[in-house]
């Protein structure tokens, strides 16, 4: 699987695991696998998990750059976009940071593609890689 189809099918399970909050990850994820039939894939398993785990820390980043937006405000996919890209910045060495914004501007494209919402996006992303930077 290349790993574009495999971020989307990450950003899929987590946009999933917004309306299943019961749900345990590992149980969304096996019925996935079962339900859409997708190959297993590392990447997809990082990344999913890694963003249930850490779900705190990176809804905290993307609040602090919202500017008076909370995440129950953002739309869903916007939101689970954010997610898979702010997990990949600050812990997938092997995805570089532009390529975590441009792919989630892809992924916003395909599921919601408004203007203002490309740019919200862009927005707080620059703003996780810029602190981050100054780290």
């Amino acid at each position: 699987m290349k790993r574009k189809e495999a971020r989307a099918e990450a950003m899929n399970l987590v946009f999933e695991s917004a309306f299943r909050e019961w749900e345990a990850p590992a149980d969304i994820y096996r019925k996935a696998v079962c339900d859409r039939g997708f190959e297993e894939d590392d990447y997809i398993k990082d990344v999913f998990f890694g963003v249930c785990e850490h779900l705190e820390l990176i809804d905290g980043k993307i609040s602090a750059y919202s500017r008076g937006w909370s995440t129950g405000r953002i739309s869903k996919v916007a939101l689970a976009v954010m997610r898979v890209a702010v997990y990949e910045i600050l812990f997938r060495e092997d995805v570089p940071d532009r390529v975590a914004i441009n792919e989630a501007i892809e992924l916003i494209k395909t599921y919601d593609d408004e203007e203002q919402v490309r740019k919200f996006v862009n927005g707080v992303l620059n703003s996780v890689i810029k602190e981050k930077t100054e780290e």
